[in-house]
């Protein structure tokens, strides 16, 4: 295949969305439809490469992956090595372990597996990864690997016509198969290979299938693919299910820009062709830049610096990396040992997996020692209470779960040996307030039953605020029919209900909390609703950890942030409350201090895990504080 400018410039229009979504999402709300770009510009690349051999009689695998190797692995090398030199002088030992971890999972190509393991329900905030951006590489590379040897093995006994059928197949049931599993499986679907390969399949379609167009037609296809790529842009928002059915509009717009093979002024300008050929190093080194601004809090004027600074590394990688020859034109399988991309491979996975397994040791804890002592006792407490560290939250990430009535619903705190008479019923957020009972009761010589599950807010109903296809959905159903059942039975004398309210109202279910609620109550039951601590925009933990670590003087309650629907929600509980005598809110300062710090040891910790949940800790300090209150007396009168 001869170069196409036309292609070189769709790069660019791809990575120039995906940067400035990056950057800044309301500049361009769908510019992640940028990565879909790139998967069918590589389909149609590498199905055209890998046809071309078969049909000539001289493809050979091995190459295949040695040239892919060349072309990728040097410039993500570099990065990972870049990003885990700065992490030793600047990163606290937390963020450099997971750092450690995602840098052999970046360069091993699994880092799509990674992430979408990560993007569970206490996930790291996405602008905490520094190779989180990664996930796309990996995808193709996994594509790499697999359909040469597919089509390999199909060449031994079909024609390449029917060969090109099965591949026009593969990309439509590919595109059904995402259509679906994207509302079924949402996090699975974007991060793994069976939901994108057929959008680098339909690339391989316009290879295999192109289209012979007059002059006058050619413009208007490309103009129309141009266009659905643009309102794909514009029209799409990080809110939309992805990919989906709506992954068409990009995916089909790039098939009709390569299929068109014109050239407008659009995608063969000059500044669009230089991007284009740079595009895959500033894809590399944009979302670390992103990564910094955010990490380290700079404002917001930094992002234009950011932006240039993308263009000018990737140019410089391109320019003294990209370009670099390595050998791969190797006569036996002796020869392929002096693959020198190989031995870089093993090498940043070495050292990734080094700094995992020292658990981030750096140059941050060689420098202050002793620092270093009370972040780990610190790190042991401030951690989700569970079943796996003596509390009953019973959540889908813990060994051997399992979808069951009876563990489920049989966890008692408090003074274990008194009959329970109240129920604590909820989700995750539930959870974090065992501590905090545990405590509560075991003062006043009482228990409590404790049924809570991941996003399980209260509800008779089987709305959810989560992903129905997690495994918690079902237990959430048992739990809710035993809360259904405790009331209508009046099992309980009090309910303490508590949840991530700011869910619950945003996906539209507060009705069936006031069901439950005023079910509960038409039966006497005294029903007590839980505030949720201070939100943050970031999660503050990590830069209480480099406060502590470097003695630095960060201000933490900067990122802290009170959204709207939160504060409605909670003034909506408030009146629901106040329309019945047995049903009682406790308002946010009964528990929390105002900045959503407390003290301990001498430092001012935030009672968040993860920007949203209570810690182990901040739930026990939570409680001390309760204890102190007016709104203490409304719930021990009644234990």
């Amino acid at each position: 295949m001869k170069f196409r400018e036309d292609i070189n410039g769709l790069r660019a229009i791809a990575v120039i969305a995906v940067v400035l979504f990056h950057f800044n999402p309301s500049w361009v709300p769908g510019g992640f439809a940028g990565v879909d770009v790139f998967f069918v510009i590589s389909g149609f690349l590498m199905t055209g490469i890998i046809f071309k051999g078969i049909e000539q009689g001289n493809f050979s695998i091995l190459k295949f992956y040695i040239a892919r190797a060349n072309r990728i692995i040097p410039a993500l090398a570099i990065l990972c090595l870049v990003l885990l030199v700065f992490g030793w002088f600047f990163l606290s030992p937390n963020d450099y372990e997971q750092l450690g971890k995602h840098a052999a999972s970046s360069i091993s190509f699994l880092s799509n597996v990674t992430y979408w393991r990560e993007s569970g329900y206490f996930d790291a905030a996405s602008h905490e990864k520094w190779l989180l951006h990664t996930w796309s590489l990996s995808v193709e590379w996994q594509f790499y690997i697999i359909y040469p040897i597919v089509l390999v093995s199909l060449s031994k006994f079909l024609s390449v016509i029917n060969m090109k059928k099965l591949v026009l197949l593969g990309s439509i049931l590919g595109f059904v198969f995402c259509a679906v599993a994207t509302y079924k499986w949402p996090s699975a679907s974007y991060f793994l290979l069976p939901s994108r390969a057929w959008e680098m399949m339909l690339g391989g379609v316009a290879y295999l299938y192109p289209i012979n167009l007059s002059a006058k037609q050619k413009k208007v296809t490309e103009w129309t693919g141009i266009i659905l790529i643009f309102s794909s842009y514009i029209f799409i928002s990080k809110d939309t299910p992805w990919p989906g059915y709506l992954a068409l509009i990009p995916v089909f717009g790039s098939f009709m820009v390569i299929q068109a093979q014109s050239n407008c002024f659009i995608t063969c300008n000059k500044t669009f062709q230089k991007i284009g050929v740079w595009s895959y190093s500033i894809y590399l080194w944009h979302w670390p830049l992103v990564v910094t601004i955010y990490y380290f809090s700079f404002n917001e004027y930094y992002i234009y610096l950011g932006l240039v600074l993308s263009i000018l590394l990737g140019y410089l990688s391109n320019k003294h990396i990209e370009k670099i020859k390595f050998n791969s034109n190797f006569k036996n399988l002796r020869d392929y040992l002096k693959c020198k991309p190989v031995y870089i491979v093993v090498f940043i996975f070495s050292l990734g997996t080094y700094i995992l397994s020292t658990q981030g040791k750096n140059y941050i804890q060689y420098m202050f020692p002793e620092n270093a002592v009370i972040v780990t006792a610190l790190k042991k407490q401030i951690i989700m209470p569970k079943r796996t560290n003596g509390y009953c939250f019973y959540s889908y990430d813990i060994p051997n779960f399992k979808v069951d009535k009876l563990i489920g619903t049989n966890c008692t705190l408090g003074d274990i040996n008194k009959k329970s008479d109240t129920l604590l019923f909820g989700d995750s957020f539930a959870g974090t307030y065992e501590p905090f009972l545990d405590i509560i009761f075991k003062k006043n010589n009482s228990s409590f039953n404790a049924v809570v599950t991941n996003w399980c807010s209260p509800s008779f109903s089987s709305r959810f605020t989560g992903d129905k296809s997690n495994i918690s959905y079902k237990q959430c159903l048992i739990n809710r029919k035993y809360l259904k059942d405790s009331i209508l039975e009046v099992r309980y004398k009090n309910i303490i209900l508590a949840s991530s309210w700011n869910s619950v109202s945003v996906k539209g279910i507060l009705a069936d909390v006031e069901e439950v609620i005023f079910e509960a109550q038409k039966k006497g039951i005294n029903i007590f609703l839980m505030p949720t601590p201070l939100a943050y925009d970031k999660n503050p933990i990590s830069k209480f950890y480099r406060q502590v670590y470097r003695n630095e003087k960060i201000n933490i309650k900067s990122d802290a942030s009170d959204y709207e629907n939160n504060n409605k929600i909670n003034d909506t509980l408030s009146e629901v409350a106040g329309k019945y005598d047995n049903v009682f809110f406790f308002k946010r300062h009964c528990a929390f201090n105002e900045n959503g710090l407390f003290s301990y040891k001498g430092h001012n910790v935030p009672y968040t895990l993860d920007g949203g949940h209570m810690s182990l800790l901040g739930s026990l300090s939570a409680a001390d504080k309760f204890e102190k209150s007016s709104c203490y007396k409304l719930l021990a009168n009644q234990l």
